[in-house]
């Protein structure tokens, strides 16, 4: 893994990541910390990321539940006096 930046694969693992795995989204922050300063000890935990993501290929997590509820809300006081301005 000489010839591929350490940037790179921890980016492509990143992706992976942030579409389908987040069960690795810890380990692969603590990596994005060593960007500038890479030792061989940091490609052998990326290494265990990869082997891990090609060992569990098959395994995905579903997220359940019932349908999707969005509520919003506003302040509908719109602060027309600003003589008068305090929080409701």
């Amino acid at each position: 893994m000489s010839d591929i930046p350490y940037a790179s694969a921890v980016g492509s693992i990143q992706y992976v990541v942030q579409c389908t795995k987040p069960d690795v989204a810890y380990a692969l922050s603590v990596m994005n910390r060593y960007q500038a300063c890479v030792g061989e000890a940091h490609w052998s935990v990326v290494k265990t990321i990869l082997k891990y993501l090609k060992r569990t290929k098959d395994m995905f997590l579903i997220y359940g539940g019932g349908e999707l509820i969005l509520e919003g809300y506003s302040d509908a006081n719109f602060q027309s006096d600003d003589d008068d301005a305090k929080s409701q």
